[in-house]
C-alpha cells in the first residue's frame, strides 16, 4: 500500500512544469532566482535540463518593494531561454574553432585543404592532421600532438615531407 501511495505522489509531481515566482521550468530549462552574493540584489540562473552548472547567470530585477525579486513570468522565462541558448551556441562555436582548424595550400598537384582536428580525450588527447584534394578525396591523414600548430608553412612542410607525421 505504501508503494501505491508513493506512485500517486510521483504522478502528482510530474503533472506539469513548475511555474513559481522564483523557480520556473519548461522547454528543457529551469530558471532559478537566487540571492546575488556580490551585492544586495538578485540574480537568475538558467540551467539546461541534465546540466549541473548554469548556462547563464545574470542580474535579476528587484520587485516593487525594492527588497524581493520580481517574480518570473512566461515572457521573462522565454527571453532567458533565448539568451541562455545563444550563450551555449557561442560557446560551442568557440570550442569548434579551437578544436577544428583548416586552411588551403597550393601544391604542384593543385590545391589541398589541410585540416587539424583535436580530440580532447581525458586520458589520451591527440590531433589528426589531414589533407584533402580539390575533388574531396583524402590524400593523407596522420596523428599528431595536440600542440601541433597548423600554419601555411607547417602545412607546406608536411606536404613536402611526403605527409610523414611532423615531430
Amino acid at each position: 500500500m505504501n508503494d501505491q501511495m508513493l506512485d500517486t505522489d510521483d504522478s502528482e509531481e510530474d503533472s506539469g512544469p513548475v511555474q513559481q515566482p522564483r523557480l520556473w521550468q519548461g522547454n528543457g530549462w529551469t530558471a532559478r532566482v537566487i540571492k546575488n552574493d556580490d551585492d544586495e540584489g538578485w540574480a537568475v540562473a538558467m540551467y539546461k535540463d541534465g546540466e549541473p552548472e548554469p548556462a547563464l547567470v545574470g542580474p535579476w530585477t528587484m520587485g516593487r518593494d525594492k527588497k524581493n525579486p520580481k517574480p518570473l513570468d512566461v515572457n521573462a522565462f522565454n527571453t532567458l531561454i533565448k539568451t541562455a541558448s545563444e550563450v551555449i551556441r557561442r560557446h560551442e562555436q568557440h570550442m569548434h574553432a579551437i578544436l577544428h582548424k583548416n586552411l588551403y595550400i597550393f601544391t604542384e598537384q593543385g590545391e589541398l585543404k589541410v585540416t587539424l582536428d583535436i580530440v580532447p580525450d581525458d586520458d589520451d588527447p591527440y590531433a589528426m592532421l589531414a589533407a584533402t584534394d580539390e575533388m574531396g578525396e583524402q590524400v593523407a591523414r596522420v596523428r599528431v600532438a595536440t600542440t601541433f600548430k597548423l600554419t601555411p608553412s607547417s602545412a607546406q612542410a608536411w606536404v613536402e615531407a611526403d605527409f610523414r607525421a611532423p615531430r
